[in-house]
């Protein structure tokens, strides 16, 4: 059974999902995504899509918003697709998580399957990833 942490960020991403067309070029919300820090704190983001490369994942939100707020670590992430089921991070994600805790990301528990309580680590999806 899942612990009350998971439970907790599952719930946060899901309150910040929401699908959003924000201009012609420019949507967000389809996907939310939810990180816990090394100190027990939960930061959120979205995706925000656009008609050019500038876009950013909803993992990646929610690691700016983690680093806004002064934290450089975190255990765990959970990501809400826009069908509602989770997914892997994209690569985009992973190499910024390498960049980021380089030598510990190996570590991140990542939420596959909140409904089958499927969990592993970012280790087991990219284990050979060098910077």
């Amino acid at each position: 059974m899942l612990d009350k942490t998971w439970k907790k960020m599952y719930e946060k991403a899901k309150n910040v999902q929401e699908f959003r067309q924000i201009s012609d070029h420019l949507e967000a919300g389809g996907v939310a995504a939810a990180v816990l820090s090394n100190t027990g704190r939960i930061y959120t983001g979205v995706c925000i899509d656009t008609a050019c490369t500038l876009g950013v994942c909803a993992e990646r939100n929610a690691l700016f918003n983690m680093i806004t707020c002064g934290e450089n670590h975190f255990k765990r992430v959970l990501a809400i697709m826009s069908d509602g089921k989770n997914g892997a991070p994209c690569g985009a994600y992973r190499e910024f998580m390498a960049q980021l805790m380089e030598g510990h990301y190996q570590d991140v528990e990542v939420m596959l399957d909140y409904e089958n309580e499927k969990i592993v680590t970012l280790g087991e999806l990219t284990p050979d990833l060098r910077l």
